[in-house]
């Protein structure tokens, strides 16, 4: 069994997670998340995530804006909504539950 699609889906798994993550530090658009994304190793292409900021925008846990840009057409930030705090921190109790439980499960001796 190959483990590239095993890998695939659990950065699927915590994808949002890491973009509430991303935008609780202040607004960004795509090509910042996608960058940040990048540099801590989650490659992601923009087919995936403009589908998932849909989904999260009208989840109402993300809005937007347009913002003018020096360099080329209008730019789309992204900013947390109150929503997506609240959901985000819970999202952060879950994953340090999950990261405990499977940090014991992994490192339990037999």
């Amino acid at each position: 069994m190959k483990t590239e699609n095993t890998k695939a889906q659990m950065r699927k798994g915590v994808l949002e997670y890491c973009i509430l993550s991303i935008l609780k530090n202040g607004d960004a658009y795509t090509s910042e998340i996608l960058c940040t994304l990048k540099d801590a190793k989650m490659i992601v292409v923009e087919g995936t995530i403009y589908p998932l900021l849909t989904r999260l925008k009208n989840a109402g846990l993300l809005s937007y804006r347009w913002e003018e840009s020096p360099s080329g057409p209008p730019r789309k930030y992204y900013m947390l909504t109150e929503e997506g705090g609240v959901f985000l921190s819970e999202l952060n109790t879950t994953w340090n539950e999950l990261v405990n439980a499977v940090t014991t499960v992994t490192l339990k001796k037999s």
